[in-house]
């Protein structure tokens, strides 16, 4: 069974820095038993990272939505009436409330529900920060723009972050997705949650934004790990896990990608 000491020791071993800001993307169950669990993770993290380093993680929330894949999957086959009730039943999103996706991991609603943790505001993309830097990257996330320039994705990439991801392949990066507002070819489409408005009334709202893509990614990241020798690989308790520089890596997403496109 690790422990915070032994976890700790795996994360200076992979070249996690005092004082530095680290996106953690994480599979608890790669990890292996962990004493006193997903909190002796994140106490882990935040000691090697010391009082001036900022944790980060993805607190998404795919569930509040009429528009994601998950949605489509929850409503196949259902009748109107049923649908309907479906929709009725939808939370609305609540920053400070609602729950990261079970498919975050543990972690990410471990960081959320931390004392002093500061979330973005984005109801289906939302990040969430602890340490002297969190304020300032969750600011301003704009709900028609999930990943890119008015969102943490780009305030990380501009911090200098790096992103760890524990128990998940490469591609899986979240702050890749900043590189497909990079592309000379956007493809919009409607976006759809369901929200709390200045008097607390559920309500839907509806938006048009980029579509984001996960399927190109997958067969990059097969070959960014060679071609980025920035990529740091190792083993968090029992999870092969990788450490790379944010903004290094989606500028490298980013010739990738108008590679295709030409």
């Amino acid at each position: 069974m690790y422990s915070v000491e032994t976890l700790a020791a795996d994360l200076r071993r992979l070249g996690v820095q005092p004082g530095e800001t680290l996106l953690v993307q994480s599979s608890t169950r790669a990890i292996g038993a962990v004493a006193g669990g997903s909190a002796a993770v994140v106490a882990a993290v935040r000691e090697v990272l010391g009082p001036h380093g900022t944790l980060v993680v993805y607190t998404a929330t795919p569930e509040n939505s009429d528009t994601s894949p998950l949605d489509a999957a929850r409503t196949a086959g259902l009748d109107p009436a049923g649908l309907r009730a479906f929709r009725a039943s939808m939370p609305a999103f609540d920053r400070a409330r609602t729950p990261a996706s079970p498919s975050m991991g543990r972690i990410a609603e471990e960081v959320r529900t931390t004392a002093g943790a500061v979330r973005s505001a984005h109801p289906q993309t939302s990040f969430t920060a602890l340490g002297p830097k969190a304020e300032r990257l969750m600011a301003g996330h704009r709900l028609t723009c999930h990943l890119g320039e008015q969102s943490p994705t780009h305030r990380l990439y501009q911090d200098g972050a790096r992103a760890l991801l524990i128990g998940v392949p490469l591609w899986c990066c979240t702050p890749f997705h900043l590189a497909e507002y990079w592309q000379p070819e956007q493809v919009t489409q409607r976006y759809g949650c369901v929200v709390r408005d200045e008097r607390q009334r559920r309500q839907w709202v509806h938006f048009d934004a980029l579509r984001l893509e996960v399927r190109h990614f997958e067969a990059l990241g097969q070959v960014l790990g060679a071609e980025l020798p920035s990529v740091r690989e190792g083993v968090f308790g029992a999870a092969p896990s990788f450490l790379l520089p944010v903004a290094e890596a989606v500028d490298h997403v980013n010739k990738w990608l108008r590679n295709r496109w030409s």
